[in-house]
């Protein structure tokens, strides 16, 4: 349901409410702010970049704490305000851009981190999983997972992320990453909604469109030494041949990551990257590096470097996924698009999955269940996009679409949902479309 946009006198009475509530700095109506908080990574898809600008907010609100994060929704919705939640605004194309205006809601400087205990770490919406790592750390311990742009929110990598650094292991953040939520409905209380378990569920990657995540309880794991391993390939072939057994090796790496020499070619340079070979990466336990050497050398290729540090590991994440594809669409800007694959014929049928676009080049992940990964093409038209997603299910490859900004994970369970929590459709109105039946997330596991 989309909700028309708010009036000036509703605007303005929320405005000074907010200003009361958070102080003048922590408010703003000012165009230039107000544009910078309605943009995400929408650009990086050249069907969503024709159709820029899809919205712009009436105002921008920073709470600082979880309590506040509440009182502000509650102000809007009494004033019939909508509100987009924000993280940090990197990973999604669409999915933050306010299509209603209204206001934005930006979290990032709501970033407490509550409590590190055994197994678990509590900490606020704005919090980057980079803090909450480093904090897992001081205590022996680290995240499951963590998106490949460490510096996302927590809340942002809850309610539009997927998977990232830790998914060889744990598999997507709805399988068990989350414990507990603390979120904001919006029916007008102020009142933060303690969930847990299955019922937390219901709010991860739905844009908060049925409700707002303002605290999260998310798993922790003990702390293992890892290496980035950097090898290459004299081609991509040799490369996937080994992807599958390397994500396997005990104990589990954290990610592998593999990359046409076309693509490598793009990435920041590095003495790891030699000129025209393929690039594979990988987050490996240090116990395990002998053995991936092996691997690696057996199938003719060669470990170029074995790193250690922290800021490696975090250098590792940010070349992985959609980063390499990043990478390309800025070396010849207005060419490519992406999508996002799974599945075993990406290793196994690779000449035809390339085939399938026009200059086709595969970033390939080593996943929780089948490998995954980002196919890039040149950009010709939207229906050449869908043509070709028809055309990779049917060689067997599982296929996301990045290209629209419709919740399109348990769309059922989330109308469900919204039904009570947000009643009058004021929480990111223009996603939670009930006709949508294009490519869903849960294809890419």
């Amino acid at each position: 349901m989309t909700v028309a946009t708010a009036p000036p006198t509703a605007l303005a009475a929320l405005e000074a409410e907010l200003v009361d509530l958070l102080g003048a700095r922590n408010v703003t109506s000012d165009l230039r702010a107000r544009e910078r908080a309605s943009v995400d990574g929408a650009r990086m898809s050249p069907i969503i970049t024709e159709l820029l600008p899809l919205g712009v907010a009436d105002l921008v609100a920073w709470p600082t704490t979880a309590e506040d994060v509440g009182r502000v929704v509650a102000a809007a919705v009494r004033h019939g305000v909508p509100v987009t939640p924000r993280g940090k605004g990197t990973g999604n194309y669409g999915q933050a851009i306010p299509m209603s205006g209204g206001l934005v809601l930006d979290l990032s400087r709501a970033r407490a981190v509550v409590e590190v205990g055994d197994g678990f770490v509590t900490a606020e919406a704005g919090t980057p999983m980079v803090t909450l790592e480093r904090a897992a750390a001081e205590t022996g311990q680290q995240l499951w997972m963590y998106p490949s742009t460490a510096q996302s929110s927590l809340g942002g990598f809850l309610g539009g992320g997927s998977g990232g650094t830790g998914t060889i292991a744990h598999g997507s953040n709805d399988m068990g990453f989350v414990l507990a939520l603390d979120v904001v409905h919006a029916t007008g209380s102020p009142e933060l909604v303690h969930v847990e378990g299955a019922e937390a569920q219901r709010f991860v990657h739905n844009y908060g469109t049925a409700g707002i995540i303002a605290r999260a309880t998310v798993r922790l794991e003990p702390l293992q030494e890892w290496r980035g391993l950097f090898a290459s390939f004299p081609d991509f072939p040799g490369a996937l041949s080994v992807l599958r057994e390397l994500g396997r090796l005990e104990p589990l790496p954290r990610l592998v990551s593999a990359d046409t020499p076309e693509i490598t070619a793009t990435l920041p340079a590095d003495p790891a990257f030699p000129a025209g070979r393929a690039s594979l990466r990988m987050i490996a336990d240090e116990r395990s590096v002998p053995a991936a050497t092996a691997v690696i050398e057996a199938a003719g290729g060669r470990v170029e470097d074995v790193r250690d540090g922290a800021q490696v590991v975090l250098t590792l994440s940010m070349l992985s996924y959609n980063h390499p594809i990043e990478w390309l669409q800025k070396s010849q800007p207005g060419v490519w698009f992406h999508v996002e694959v799974s599945g075993d014929a990406l290793v196994e049928r690779i000449d035809e999955v390339h085939a399938v676009y026009e200059g086709g080049l595969l970033h390939i992940e080593a996943g929780h269940t089948v490998p995954i990964g980002m196919l890039a093409g040149v950009y010709r038209s939207p229906e050449q996009v869908r043509d070709g997603i028809r055309a990779l299910n049917a060689l067997g490859v599982g296929v996301h679409d990045p290209h629209q900004w419709n919740v399109d994970f348990e769309l059922g369970r989330t109308i469900e949902t919204a039904r009570v929590t947000d009643p009058r459709g004021l929480l990111n109105p223009g996603k939670l479309n009930p006709d949508y039946d294009g490519p869903t997330k849960g294809a890419i596991r």
